[in-house]
């Protein structure tokens, strides 16, 4: 089943923003592809239905996909309590603090100008941390992706990996000047999508001025996903920019035959064949 870019964006049940520096999260959000299998595996609500959701709705039957990836609450053995198990205020349950988190990120807004239908804005965002800290995030990203792959089917024949700067003025670790941005605090992300643009491993925890290079075996090594084993009837094509001259043999170690185009060298083609489609 295919989804149209506006049926996607109609349905909107897989509600996830872009926050600062959190890949899992971003990924979600950011990629059609993404919603177009959250929406077929699941469970979300088909066209036609007439019930309908925010952005940020967390649907009954997406609830019922990933309530059991929530981690549970524990407490901390060397604090302190004034009350016993049981006693005092009731915790806020767990499918509105995802919402809550869900809406933080679609809008763009302060965890503290949150609605007041979600409560405490600094209890949903210690909730997020909790859960970003327990991998929940990127378990609902895997467990997406398998199940695409069942459905639809993962291009693993042509992949593509590559960089890009993020700004993040305010961010303490992980930063460093943008050479393209006038020096100012930004980020580097380093991205592998598959033939169709999927996302399958995202690496953020460098400067702006990391050479790309140099998060290729990482973001290679972070596949969220079990990658088949390549085959004569089945390789494994890895498209790189030039920013990636000399890494061949880092690719092939991977099982991966490279694909490295010297600066130019795709104009030139484009001059020979008018016709040429670029692998990306």
């Amino acid at each position: 089943m295919n989804f149209s870019c506006a049926e996607i964006d109609k349905q909107r049940n897989f509600p996830c923003g872009k926050p600062p520096v959190y890949a899992t999260c971003w990924i979600l959000r950011a990629h059609p592809p993404i919603k177009a299998f959250v929406v077929k595996c699941l469970g979300v609500i088909k066209m036609g239905e007439k019930k309908s959701y925010q952005a940020w709705t967390v649907s009954d039957k997406f609830w019922e996909a990933v309530k059991g990836e929530i981690p549970k609450r524990e407490r901390d053995p060397a604090k302190e309590y004034k009350n016993a198990p049981g006693q005092g205020r009731k915790p806020m349950p767990a499918r509105k603090a995802l919402e809550g988190i869900f809406y933080v990120l679609r809008t763009g807004c302060h965890w503290k100008a949150l609605p007041r239908e979600y409560r405490s804005g600094s209890t949903v965002h210690r909730r997020f941390q909790e859960w970003l800290a327990a991998g929940f995030f990127e378990k609902i990203w895997s467990k997406g992706l398998e199940q695409y792959d069942e459905l639809e089917g993962i291009g693993w024949k042509w992949q593509s990996l590559d960089g890009c700067m993020v700004k993040a003025p305010l961010a303490l670790e992980a930063v460093g000047t943008n050479p393209t941005d006038r020096g100012k605090m930004g980020t580097k992300r380093s991205v592998l999508t598959d033939e169709k643009g999927l996302p399958l491993a995202i690496v953020m925890i460098s400067g702006a001025n990391t050479y790309d290079v140099k998060l290729l075996e990482e973001t290679l090594d972070h596949i969220v996903v079990l990658r088949p084993e390549p085959d004569g009837d089945h390789p494994k094509n890895l498209c790189l920019d030039a920013g990636y001259t000399g890494s061949a043999e880092k690719v092939e170690q991977r099982n991966y035959i490279p694909h490295i185009r010297p600066r130019g060298e795709e104009t030139k083609e484009l001059e020979r064949n008018p016709n040429f489609r670029a692998h990306r």
